[in-house]
């Protein structure tokens, strides 16, 4: 049988995970005596640092007014009364952000299309006007774990243009 990269690296991680549970089953002498250097080794590790983390968001354009002519059921749907209609649909790349609770976001957003945009995170009070045209830097601090949608606020975009930022609970040191 032949493993691929990815089958190699899930059958590794099981591996891993095998090993592990194997280690977990010690005898109770050897459980206390561990435990001891565990509790020792606890108090002396460190907390996260939060670090900055950068990132280019750029505006990309999906089902736009400009490409009815390429696509002829797009006609249709930005007539009045169709799919489209007073609506383009834009998106984010990429439309997923991951970082730690504590970090910088340092955020460049490109928009390289006629159209204005947000980038706009309502539960953290991020609000960043994206000009026709432009690039625009943002920065906020992710201060707490959750999964966050942000949006392009702009009426005309809404409610298609849309990402996620996941904000991970900041690492303990084990």
């Amino acid at each position: 049988m032949r493993l691929t990269n990815l089958s190699r690296q899930w059958f590794a991680i099981l591996m891993g995970m095998l090993l592990l549970v194997a280690g977990c089953a010690v005898a109770p002498a050897q459980a206390q005596g561990r435990a001891a250097t565990q509790n020792a080794a606890t108090n002396a590790a460190t907390t996260y640092q939060p670090q900055t983390r950068v990132f280019t968001v750029t505006s990309v354009p999906l089902a736009v007014h400009e490409m009815q002519d390429s696509m002829d059921f797009l006609k249709k749907d930005f007539a009045k009364g169709g799919l489209l209609d007073g609506k383009e649909v834009y998106g984010f790349y990429p439309s997923t952000l991951v970082v730690y609770a504590g970090d910088t976001v340092k955020l460049s957003l490109v928009n390289p299309q006629d159209d204005p945009h947000t980038f706009t995170i309502p539960d953290l009070g991020v609000n960043a006007n994206m000009p026709a045209q432009s690039k625009t830097d943002a920065t906020f601090v992710a201060s707490k774990a959750g999964v966050y949608q942000f949006i392009c606020a702009e009426p005309e975009h809404s409610p298609y243009m849309w990402g996620q930022m996941i904000v991970l609970p900041a690492p303990t040191a084990q």
